[in-house]
């Protein structure tokens, strides 16, 4: 029977790892859909479509699916959704700030789906403004560590570029500038040999909430019942937890 046990809960990990590459290949394409219907499908031209597809060949994604999709997107076959970026704002518990982005072609559904979400799962819904305010939209690459990268490397390539600060976030580097210099800092990399992992604009907190133990498990569970939602692209929040409570959980 162990064996059987065995491939039973082997079974089970396969089809939540299937289920959430699905999911993430549902967001991917969304994202490229929506570049190539604001930029068109030429990425030499378009580099928000040039990044999409980048992070959707990263996440193993088929040249098929991406081709598809910047087909949909830039009008040069049928079945794109009409995507509406929407932004909703939150409180998790210990009082952290929550953005949510998603991009959905039914508003109504979306709010209904990302309110029952939160507030099943011990968050509360903030008025528009209430929260975007703790949070500055930055261009973020990341690079993986490794020993020919270091801290200086990165430095070096996209100081003159406009990065303001390279973090160190453990296992990778986290290059930080305005959203307009973007491109400018992740081709600066690409021009030195300097593989990066995703290149995305994001949402950073101006003020961080630290969590312990117990917080950060309520917050984690609420960002994934949120994340699972189909409408859901990205959740962004102002809380800071530490190597040591991370490596509790």
């Amino acid at each position: 029977m162990s064996g059987h046990s065995k491939w039973a809960t082997t079974k089970h990990k396969k089809a939540i790892i299937d289920s959430r590459r699905a999911k993430n290949f549902a967001k991917l394409i969304k994202g490229i859909e929506v570049a190539a219907r604001n930029g068109g499908a030429d990425i030499s031209g378009n580099p928000t479509l040039f990044d999409a597809i980048a992070k959707a060949k990263k996440s193993s994604m088929p040249a098929d699916n991406i081709d598809r999709a910047v087909k949909r997107g830039a009008g040069l076959e049928s079945g794109g959704a009409d995507w509406q970026t929407i932004m909703y704002e939150g409180y998790g518990p210990n009082g952290v700030a929550l953005l949510i982005e998603c991009l959905s072609d039914n508003r109504n559904r979306a709010a209904s789906e990302v309110r029952v979400a939160v507030t099943r799962n011990g968050g509360s819904m903030a008025d528009p403004g209430s929260v975007s305010y703790m949070f500055n939209r930055k261009g973020v690459v990341i690079v993986a560590k490794s020993e020919s990268i270091t801290e200086d490397k990165i430095l070096e390539q996209v100081l003159d570029v406009g990065a303001e600060e390279v973090n160190d976030l453990g296992e990778s580097f986290e290059v930080v500038s305005e959203p307009s210099d973007l491109v400018a800092v992740r081709t600066a990399l690409q021009n030195a040999g300097i593989d990066y992992e995703s290149a995305d604009t994001s949402f950073l907190p101006s003020v961080s909430v630290p969590l312990d133990a117990e917080g950060a498990t309520k917050v984690f569970a609420l960002i994934d019942a949120i994340e699972e939602l189909d409408d859901v692209q990205n959740v962004f929040g102002n809380f800071d937890v530490s190597d040591e409570v991370m490596a509790s959980l």
